[in-house]
């Protein structure tokens, strides 16, 4: 029982974070999930139950009673080993220009992808181990200017400032922003409404990076996963 970790995944019904949810099962950790389809969210616990000890509760991590909520399910599993914030918002699709950009629907990117990230880590914040890992997914459209990718983009870039300053604050912790590339994913499509996406990998195939993150020791900083393979190295 002590040896036994426990991981809070966010988005956890589809896409990255169903596929990391499945392989961490596979690894032996605990699993606190979390996503807003309440019967997707409920068929992924029943079929993880088999495999590991799951907790599962629907909501919206925009929503501060969930994240408290979510807090009560982490202090009962004495601790979390990791966090994985996964959970976002797109936008409008197709991806407007910023200046056609709906401000109202901007707002409510920011909430879902910079904001929220940021206050589940407050609200579980005394529940996080010593050398808890915390893993914000951001995107390479944080770091290029893709022409209709402003939105996101820029609610991404902001994920990773946010993230190194909260990894130069906690030096205890390790603070990973990790860009997982295209994969064939719901969201994906919806950024590419009605383009063929399927010659890009399953998300399955990015769970190994995850791992490494997760089970090593490799030092703050921003991560892309088709460069964490099962044998990247480990920093000593």
């Amino acid at each position: 029982m002590a040896n036994e970790k426990t991981v809070l995944i966010t988005g956890a019904s589809r896409g990255l974070g169903l596929a990391l949810a499945r392989g961490l099962a596979a690894h032996g950790w605990n699993l606190i999930l979390t996503a807003r389809n309440a019967d997707a969210l409920r068929d992924v616990r029943n079929e993880l139950a088999t495999r590991t000890h799951v907790a599962a509760i629907a909501g919206d991590v925009t929503d501060a009673a969930h994240r408290d909520a979510l807090a009560v399910l982490a202090r009962g599993h004495a601790g979390l080993d990791a966090v994985i914030n996964n959970a976002g918002a797109l936008g409008p699709s197709p991806q407007p220009v910023l200046l056609d950009y709906p401000l109202d629907v901007l707002r409510v990117v920011f909430e879902a992808n910079v904001v929220a990230p940021l206050a589940l880590l407050q609200a579980v914040r005394r529940e996080l181990k010593p050398a808890a890992r915390i893993v914000n997914i951001t995107s390479d459209a944080a770091v290029n200017a893709y022409a209709g990718w402003g939105g996101y983009g820029s609610s991404k870039a902001a994920v990773e400032q946010l993230s190194a300053v909260l990894a130069a604050e906690n030096p205890s912790l390790r603070v990973y922003w990790v860009d997982p590339g295209d994969m064939r994913t719901d969201m994906q499509q919806a950024a590419f409404p009605g383009e063929d996406i399927s010659d890009r990998p399953l998300p399955e195939v990015r769970v190994p990076a995850f791992i490494n993150l997760l089970d090593g020791d490799l030092p703050s900083g921003r991560y892309v996963a088709a460069t964490l393979g099962p044998t990247a190295m480990v920093a000593a």
